[in-house]
């Protein structure tokens, strides 16, 4: 290296998060290991229908059996489907008869727009009556908007998804209960179809995520803004909306990161029911009949997916903290 020519140093985000993303892999790997024991070791078999058919000869059953590598250790399965993993290949869906990727990819974008719009809504509900409840304690404003986070809250949503079925399809005939994708529109009419059917499932995962987050919210902005800087931006004669959006909501949002990072990869989870209750095409609808189905290869698939996507919303949240915090730095 030249006299005049200096190393740089690498910037502490840089080094935090390759060192963040080394450990994921060893833990992404104990994952799937701890994922696929379990549902190997669990009853149940995808041939179980074959096993109980007089129609299919012995030879057939076994050859498909061999084929699959159904009958091989445990450990040698493992091996096998993580090294097709790692090479793109999720598998072949028994039921479906089709690769598991090709089935998962057919099913996300309705999944994404439906949970999308939901945590969207949830969050839009959240930060404002949070916060507004939280400047106002105590207010009527305050209890009627706790009261109606703790119903919200308490609900669950194939209560509420039933609900919301009974009263804007079947006693308003509103909204329909069934969500199509085969909708035979175009153009705009396209468009508001996909909307309709779309809205009680996004509302009822919005609502139940968004009193959950608002009781949240309006803990995390009435402790900061009872702290002494607040009263200092006060006193220095900000405005009262300038104080609590650029000072009390900025550093309150820190805690709540965390919970929206990790609500995220569990409105997945919580989708499963809701997608149910409504026909929804989507993952958490597939992942049910995958159950019932045995079809194991997409049930290990997604499952694994959900849990890549919490490692990595917590990175994300741990990232957000910089930005929102200054004093937090990374080493």
């Amino acid at each position: 290296m030249g006299p005049g020519l200096r190393a740089r140093p690498q910037d502490p985000m840089s080094r935090y998060l390759v060192r963040r993303l080394l450990i994921t892999i060893p833990v992404l790997a104990g994952i799937s290991l701890v994922l696929f024991t379990i549902l190997a070791l669990a009853p149940g078999d995808p041939f179980e229908e074959l096993a109980t058919n007089p129609n299919v000869p012995a030879d057939v059953r076994a050859n498909l059996r061999a084929k699959f590598g159904l009958d091989d250790p445990v450990p040698v399965r493992y091996a096998r489907w993580f090294t097709s993993m790692m090479r793109g290949d999720w598998g072949f869906s028994f039921v479906s008869r089709i690769n598991v990727e090709t089935l998962i990819l057919q099913r996300l974008p309705t999944t994404l727009f439906v949970l999308g719009s939901a945590q969207l809504l949830a969050i839009l509900i959240a930060l404002p009556i949070g916060t507004y409840s939280a400047i106002r304690p105590y207010s009527v404003f305050d209890q009627v908007a706790t009261t109606l986070a703790f119903i919200g809250f308490s609900l669950p949503t194939f209560f509420t998804g039933l609900l919301f079925i009974l009263l804007f399809s079947i006693s308003l005939d509103w909204l329909p209960f069934i969500y199509r994708a085969d909708i035979a529109a175009t153009g705009w009419r396209w468009y508001w179809e996909h909307l309709r059917q779309a809205i009680m499932p996004i509302s009822v995962l919005g609502l139940f995520q968004g009193a959950a987050l608002t009781r949240f919210v309006r803990s995390a902005v009435l402790d900061v803004i009872r702290l002494d800087y607040i009263n200092a931006a006060r006193a220095k004669g900000l405005s009262e909306r300038t104080t609590v959006v650029k000072h009390a909501v900025r550093n309150a949002l820190i805690p709540v990161v965390t919970l929206v990072a990790l609500q995220i990869p569990t409105i997945f989870t919580g989708a499963v029911i809701t997608e149910q209750i409504f026909r929804v095409p989507g993952i958490g609808s597939l992942l049910i009949s995958a159950i019932l189905a045995n079809d194991t290869p997409v049930i290990m698939a997604i499952t694994f997916v959900f849990s890549c996507l919490v490692v990595l919303f917590n990175l994300v949240a741990d990232l957000l903290y910089g930005w929102l915090d200054p004093r937090i730095t990374y080493r």
